[in-house]
């Protein structure tokens, strides 16, 4: 059926299709209010290497020369950033945090993107927690960025870096101001209101076909059904009545 067939059925059956629909509204606006609003803060580390470089002096009587960490990115950044992506995203480190399922704030460290195979593009954490209060968001932040700069000081002792050459971490973006989050809901109340217009028209497609053939049975001179189940409950009074000439008066005494 058409646009305008459509629109043609929902009018001949607007007492059907208004009543569903203002409950899909109502539905809808029950929905809205249900859904938390979350809120979500974010933040950028880069990670550094010492203005000495990431190396000691052959000759201690000869110190390396200084330079500036925001000029002096190396690809070895970027697979510490890497190996440090990998590692805070683990169940383990998420339990560390206080992270649980279902619970009231999550985070998650990127490097900007989803895409698992350029983990290595550059030396960058980007950092964003989410939670049920402005607060939480920026709190979850914060205590990812001190895990993670304790977590990547403790690789390298593991690997027993100098510590004159140790990476740190510069805080290219502080957390965030959090921001409110309402794509849920709006997702949601769309869902109903979808629903809703879905189960309106069903509803009002259904009673059309309905009357459509009880039109087309009573044109065509077949009993509707309806009609045919009332005139059977019905008794038989011409039966009845030949019945009570058969029988004859009733003598009177």
């Amino acid at each position: 059926m058409d646009f305008w067939g459509t629109v043609l059925v929902v009018f001949r059956r607007w007492y059907i299709f208004l009543p569903i629909f203002a409950l899909s509204l109502a539905a809808a606006g029950g929905v809205y209010s249900t859904v938390m609003t979350t809120y979500t803060s974010s933040a950028v580390l880069i990670l550094t290497t010492p203005t000495t470089g990431g190396s000691l002096p052959t000759n201690p009587d000869i110190p390396n020369g200084l330079t500036n960490p925001m000029l002096n990115f190396d690809h070895g950044l970027s697979v510490s950033a890497s190996i440090l992506i990998a590692a805070m995203g683990t169940p383990d480190m998420a339990a560390e945090l206080g992270v649980t399922d279902g619970g009231d704030f999550a985070f998650k460290v990127t490097n900007g993107g989803n895409n698992l195979e350029s983990l290595a593009t550059g030396p960058f954490l980007f950092i964003e927690g989410e939670a049920s209060s402005a607060a939480a968001a920026q709190d979850i932040v914060k205590r990812v960025i001190v895990r993670a700069k304790a977590e990547l000081d403790h690789r390298q002792k593991a690997v027993r870096a100098p510590m004159a050459t140790y990476i740190t971490t510069y805080e290219a973006v502080p957390p965030t101001t959090p921001m409110a989050q309402r794509g849920r809901k709006l997702r949601a109340v769309a869902a109903a209101l979808g629903v809703g217009v879905v189960a309106s028209l069903c509803a009002s497609f259904m009673a059309e076909s309905f009357f459509q053939r009880r039109k087309a049975r009573r044109q065509a001179g077949a009993p509707d059904p309806a009609d045919a189940a009332g005139e059977r409950s019905l008794p038989d009074r011409a039966a009845l009545n030949g019945r009570a000439h058969a029988d004859g008066p009733v003598a009177r005494h």
